[in-house]
């Protein structure tokens, strides 16, 4: 069995036992390997504070991250529906 389906069997182990966690390090330990790491980088790496991109934060597919307006930043005045797209002059 190589490594990659070892890996597999063991999460899907911890995943029924409940162990969440450990089910967790394994995930990111498989993804690892799969996108290239050896496997002395992939068993060393901490994944403890890796955050997973949120689905439709800015869109489907987009790995953009949501703006904040910097400090004291007001939005500016919406306008008028009343009075938008006339003149002044009669």
């Amino acid at each position: 069995m190589n490594e990659l389906a070892d890996l597999q069997a063991r999460m899907e182990a911890a995943a029924a036992a409940l162990d969440f966690e450990e089910a967790r390090r394994l995930r990111d330990r498989i993804s690892l390997l799969r996108g290239g790491a050896d496997a002395e980088a992939a068993q060393a790496a901490d994944t403890a504070g890796l955050t997973r991109q949120q689905p439709g934060a800015m869109g489907l597919g987009s790995s953009q991250q949501r703006l904040t307006p910097p400090p004291g930043w007001t939005p500016p005045p919406k306008p008028d529906p009343m009075t938008q797209g006339r003149s002044r002059k009669r």
